[in-house]
């Protein structure tokens, strides 16, 4: 008998919600559930305001869904909603939990990749900067945070599910020497991620330290474009080497790239450089070099910023037939000069110290 999404309701509804005192989808609790091949996902967003009273419901609900027949694999993922601030005791001199970003077991970097805008390349320099610095020897791991659009299986050819042996730890996947996780190898392709700000932070936060990185020397860190809620949690949990800011020449994507830098500012995160992605296309029928996009537009926010140029990344039909082919230009053609500059990106942050 095949598991249907309305089997895994009528389980859910026998759990009760010990708060509201009604089962768990009654309350509301239930989000974004999927069922298909016996893989079951789902998020429980409960109120933090009650946390303690929710200790031991994700377990109960966890061996409620195991025990279906046709259930092949589970992931639940539990968020609260911020509760609202409390009044400042002024009479009792509580000891302060730690706070500030803390430093991922195993990882000696963590380098975050960054646009202010959509379609500049980002992930595209993600993939192929991770393969680069693999090539180099570089242990390496790719977080595709970009949870509106992961496109890093696709880029890295990469398919299936990750599995979880013991039902808490996450085992990544791997391929061209670089250990990726992303949102979507959980998610079936054409499957829009419809999520609030505390649920991206709650599975941004279990891909940092649930996912079995391993030693690394450095986890590049897809982000999705914009100044959001990934961005500030990622700052503000995990200690960052820096980011790498990514823009094309015209003054659009400046516009924007500029209010990215900002964020990174206030939230205390040093820029490692910027990179000009489409930079230029040289024509492959005559060899003519033209600036479609504009030229030396980032070169001149960099210097004005203080921060290197770190690549001047040209626009080439092989690099984007490659990233859709699922090989990087790196990989499936390491000697083009195409590659070479996604190479002498690499090489470029591991002589300043970053990697």
């Amino acid at each position: 008998m095949t598991l249907a999404r309305e089997d895994v309701l009528s389980a859910l509804k026998t759990l009760t919600d010990p708060v509201s005192g009604t089962s768990v989808v009654d309350a509301g609790l239930v989000k974004a559930l999927t069922v298909q091949d016996g893989n079951v996902r789902f998020v429980l967003e409960v109120s933090g305001n009650h946390a303690a009273a929710y200790g031991k419901l994700k377990d109960e609900v966890e061996a409620k869904i195991k025990a279906l027949a046709g259930v092949a694999q589970l992931s639940v993922v539990m968020t609260a909603h911020s509760a609202p601030a409390a009044p400042p005791d002024l009479k009792l001199n509580k000891p302060s939990e730690p706070k500030g970003p803390q430093k991922i077991p195993g990882i000696n970097h963590i380098i975050a990749v960054a646009s202010g805008k959509g379609g500049v390349g980002k992930s595209t320099v993600s993939a192929n900067l991770a393969c680069a610095l693999a090539a180099e020897g570089k242990r390496v791991g790719l977080l595709d945070a970009d949870v509106y659009g992961p496109s890093q299986p696709r880029m890295l050819g990469v398919s299936g599910r990750p599995s979880s042996p013991d039902g808490k730890t996450i085992l990544p996947m791997r391929n061209f020497g670089v250990t990726m996780m992303s949102l979507g190898l959980m998610a079936n392709d054409d499957q829009a991620v419809v999520w609030r700000g505390p649920m991206l932070m709650g599975a941004l936060q279990q891909m940092l330290t649930q996912v079995q990185w391993g030693a690394l020397d450095v986890l590049i860190v897809d982000l999705p474009p914009g100044t959001g809620d990934v961005q500030m949690t990622l700052a503000q949990k995990a200690q960052l080497e820096g980011a790498i800011i990514v823009s094309t020449p015209q003054d659009i994507a400046l516009l924007d790239a500029r209010k990215g830098i900002d964020m990174f500012n206030q939230l205390g995160t040093p820029i490692l450089g910027m990179i000009e992605n489409m930079s230029t296309h040289i024509c492959s029928n005559c060899g003519f070099e033209e600036h479609m996009f504009g030229h030396g537009g980032v070169a001149a926010e960099a210097e004005k910023l203080g921060v290197p140029l770190l690549a001047e990344i040209p626009l080439h039909l092989d690099i984007r037939m490659a990233a859709d082919g699922g090989a990087p230009i790196v990989v499936s053609k390491p000697d083009s000069p195409q590659a070479a500059s996604f190479r002498a990106l690499a090489q470029k942050l591991i002589a300043l110290g970053h990697v």
